[in-house]
């Protein structure tokens, strides 16, 4: 067993930025006025940095006039628009704290964060796949049908006055979004200039649900400093230049989306390419060739559908050179394929969580490929990660499993209006404590077996899905994999795992047992196996784990042995 320590920190020769992110924009759209800035194929705007500068101050100004103060709560609830980019930066500008509104959210989830962070403002599409949000609007807060816009005194909403609208039609109430455009013209460029210049960098600027599994999501409070610098690290270990042109067909909403994508280009100049309004395997490889993306962005689940597209080889994807595979554990044989049939040599695999702004660990170009694919890469510059054992939190030796925890400029503010939940967070030394079972060898590289919460003791043993799912991956019938623990009468727990077969294949449960034997330990195989064509899952890629459990019990009849209490 190693004597070394399971902690290490992240050293660079490049300083953390100490700008805003108003400052950022303006300073690379003096640098780059003519590059393409952002690019959204749906909406047919094509803008460079000096036109995409020009709108965010107007957006900015048009804030001002309707009011909007320094530390005020904007709401964004729309998919990926240009205006939510627009918006995004726009509310930086004047130090107004965006709101991440999840496009999936409903009506209660819709009030709950409307509430909780008591936003002012609120800019919302209109419609997304079936979800029609401006009819929402008007059944939490009814009073609109009646109130001139930027006057409302709802109800269920007491802090909401404002509300914008990506729509070309008109909403009582509601600004439309080119009108509230031209309110800019009510403010002046030397208002906009000096609100931006009494900002402070570790101000707050940001906050971003997290989608639970359990009760309601917690808003993580997140500053200029926080999401900049993440941004800007991540593209730098990917070898961001001006030159790059990167499609994100993540959501926005997400660090993902807003903090790796478009913070990841702005701090370097390069460009923004956003596909479609969600997420569309076609319309992203289209956005690949049309553009000559060097870049492409995704998690597990998106890269699968790109790959399974049955045309898939009549896309020119060349271009491709970078890219990051995030949001949920990377099967090492999906990495594989994207790395060689998508041109992807430089692929990375990123770690993190909303509350580090997001990422923690990078996986480095020139890396071993062993490593690239089996592990999150190494500790982030300027950053701490520590492997600790939950119950007695003591640093473990390298190459034991432990909880990881993770310190340093990336660590949120804390939870909005949430103290409780902050301090069992984040404890006395501000360690972040993620919740996440990890591993870290002689090298610094850290490997993710699982959550904590996911780990399943069969028999006194510990099993880590994770290991089973990368075995699973290798079988040739096998598209996609989770694993679960489902209750047992003897051992407490046993082993299921869900299954997605290939397209045009079929296969058994005795073939995937037969296919692990001799191969994994016997206590590792699956002793059911559950045939699916899909997984519940957030919007961002996380597979709910929790309801998978839930929905096996019930389909297996397990209710009994779920009973049993243990110790």
């Amino acid at each position: 067993m190693s004597t070394q320590l399971s902690y290490i920190s992240g050293t660079s020769t490049k300083p953390l930025l100490g700008i805003t992110i108003g400052d950022m924009l303006d300073d690379t759209a003096a640098r780059f006025p003519h590059h393409d800035a952002l690019i959204v194929h749906y909406q047919d705007i094509r803008f460079t940095y000096h036109q995409f500068k020009a709108v965010v101050d107007d957006c900015a100004q048009a804030f001002l006039t309707l009011g909007v103060q320094k530390g005020d709560r904007v709401g964004i609830w729309s998919p990926n628009r240009y205006e939510w980019t627009v918006t995004q930066f726009a509310t930086a500008k004047i130090g107004a704290i965006l709101v991440n509104i999840n496009p999936s959210y409903r009506l209660h989830e819709l009030e709950y964060a409307l509430k909780q962070s008591e936003c002012s403002t609120l800019v919302s599409a209109d419609t997304f796949k079936t979800s029609r949000f401006t009819d929402m609007l008007y059944a939490l807060a009814p009073e609109l049908e009646d109130c001139p816009k930027g006057h409302l005194n709802a109800i269920k909403v007491p802090q909401l006055r404002t509300l914008i609208c990506l729509s070309e039609d008109d909403h009582p109430g509601m600004w439309r979004w080119d009108d509230f455009l031209q309110e800019s013209s009510k403010s002046t460029p030397e208002a906009l200039a000096a609100r931006q210049s009494s900002l402070a960098f570790d101000e707050a600027i940001n906050i971003q649900y997290t989608s639970g599994t359990t009760g309601f999501p917690k808003g993580a409070t997140l500053s200029h400093h926080n999401i900049l610098n993440n941004g800007y690290f991540v593209a730098e270990l990917m070898n961001f230049t001006e030159k790059d042109r990167l499609v994100i067909p993540v959501p926005l909403y997400h660090c993902f989306g807003m903090v790796m994508g478009n913070l990841g280009c702005v701090t370097h100049g390069a460009t923004m390419v956003y596909p479609s309004e969600g997420f569309d395997a076609a319309s992203t490889l289209a956005a690949v060739e049309r553009e000559k993306a060097t870049g492409i962005f995704g998690v597990p689940t998106m890269f699968i559908a790109e790959l399974d597209l049955p045309n898939f080889d009549q896309y020119d994807l060349t271009s491709l050179r970078t890219g990051i595979m995030a949001g949920s554990p990377c099967p090492i044989e999906v990495m594989k394929k994207v790395q060689s049939l998508m041109h992807v040599s430089e692929m990375e695999i990123a770690y993190g969580m909303t509350e580090t702004s997001p990422v923690s660990t990078q996986t480095r170009v020139g890396t071993p490929l062993e490593k690239q694919v089996s592990t999150v890469g190494q500790i982030h510059p300027h950053l701490e990660v520590k492997i600790i054992d939950p119950e007695t939190g003591r640093t473990v030796p390298r190459g034991i499993p432990g909880e990881l925890c993770t310190r340093g400029y990336s660590v949120m503010l804390g939870y909005w209006n949430n103290e409780t939940a902050t301090r069992n967070a984040i404890d006395k030394a501000r360690w972040m404590h993620t919740g996440d079972l990890a591993t870290m060898d002689e090298e610094g590289y850290v490997k993710i077996v699982g959550r904590i919460k996911d780990m399943i003791i069969r028999g006194g043993e510990n099993i880590y899905p994770r290991e089973i799912e990368e075995f699973l991956y290798t079988h040739p019938k096998i598209s996609d994999v989770q694993v679960i623990g489902v209750p047992d009468a003897k051992y407490v727990e046993a082993v299921m795992a869900w299954i997605r077969v290939k397209e045009g294949e079929t296969l058994t449960v005795e073939e995937v047992q037969a296919y692990c034997q001799g191969q994994i330990a016997h206590y590792k195989i699956p002793q059911y196996v559950r045939f699916t064509d899909g997984f519940p899952m957030t919007v961002t890629g996380k597979i709910r784990k929790v309801e998978m459990r839930e929905q096996s019990i019930a389909e297996l009849g397990l209710e009994g042995a779920a009973g049993i209490k243990t110790a």
